[in-house]
């Protein structure tokens, strides 16, 4: 029954129109709105919208007159957006620890107690694999199965060349040449140790406190090629370290520094680190009373495995926290 009232007759709006001007005539001056000082902001551009002016009726177009204003700082430049890529992998929590071959169960709760997370590599194919996810280190601990020297040196040059530090652990014992069981340790540290060139022989830093054991291992590892330079402790190791150069990094683990700076911590402020092997040994079976027998040939080195005492896979961890720290 009711009808909308779409339009006034042409008098009311000549009436209206005269009002409206009255209004306006009466009514003092508009002030212009007032925004507030330009600030220069590091989280995007900054607008101010002033009221609208009286007398208007509904909302105005934010590009009109009283609408949005920019608000910019004194040199008018825009902050340009953060770079927010992401690395191909997101870091895993707990890290990635590339090991060879499957660990032990000592050694597995050793590393998982410590927040790693053990991936086990077979080739070099395997280690670039798991590159994108930026592993902590290459773990090659030959206790639960023996590793040849292609394998190992296969895998020291993935790793070598994919910037992860390498650690390699065994054991050293001490016998009689017909009682020796092991490997010559040269072996192993010849298919690690890189070389500047062809023409350059690898330069090994040997870290050990008893002369003999050391004599003897410099000369083992002259026969195959290469040159060792000996500190007696882990802080004269970082002095002869400067003079060197170290191709590769071998030790006894009893030497290494667990709470202080030593030979791993100048490794890496000066770059090295991602591309030197590090060899870590255990010697407790060895008697220190048949070591004079190595200067005359009587008794000779040979790798074996390492020891597993509790104190040892302690020290073993707390090493690869030291070397996976970056």
């Amino acid at each position: 029954g009711r009808r909308r009232k779409l339009a006034a007759p042409p008098a009311e709006k000549e009436r209206a129109a005269e009002a409206a001007a009255a209004a306006v005539a009466a009514a003092p001056p508009q002030a212009q709105p007032q925004y507030p000082p330009a600030q220069h902001t590091q989280s995007g551009r900054e607008f101010a919208i002033g009221a609208p002016e009286a007398g208007s009726e509904g909302p105005e177009h934010l590009d009109g007159p009283g609408g949005a204003v920019e608000v910019t700082g004194g040199s008018g430049q825009v902050p340009l957006p953060a770079d927010d890529e992401l690395p191909p992998e997101p870091l895993d929590n707990p890290r990635r620890l590339l090991v060879w071959p499957e660990p032990d169960v000592s050694t597995q709760q050793a590393l998982t107690d410590r927040g790693y997370r053990p991936v086990i590599v077979h080739s070099r194919e395997e280690v670039d694999a798991q590159i994108a996810a930026y592993p902590a280190a290459l773990f090659v601990d030959p206790l639960t199965g023996p590793i040849t020297r292609t394998a190992l040196q296969s895998l020291r040059q993935a790793a070598v060349a994919a910037e992860v530090p390498v650690l390699v652990t065994a054991g050293l014992g001490l016998a009689s040449r017909e009682a020796a069981y092991g490997a010559d340790p040269a072996v192993l540290l010849k298919a690690l140790a890189p070389r500047d060139s062809e023409q350059h022989p690898p330069r090994v830093l040997l870290v050990e406190e008893h002369t003999a054991i050391a004599e003897a291992m410099a000369a083992t590892l002259g026969r195959r090629g290469m040159q060792t330079a000996h500190a007696p402790s882990d802080a004269e190791a970082v002095q002869l370290a400067a003079q060197i150069r170290p191709n590769l990094v071998v030790m006894d683990l009893m030497q290494v520094r667990r709470r202080r700076a030593g030979i791993i911590d100048w490794l890496r402020a000066n770059g090295m680190l991602n591309r030197t092997p590090f060899v870590v040994y255990t010697s407790a079976s060895i008697d220190h009373a048949e070591l004079p027998g190595l200067a005359s040939g009587e008794t000779v080195l040979f790798l074996a495995e390492r020891s597993t005492s509790p104190e040892v896979q302690a020290r073993i961890v707390d090493l690869l926290a030291k070397i996976g720290a970056n």
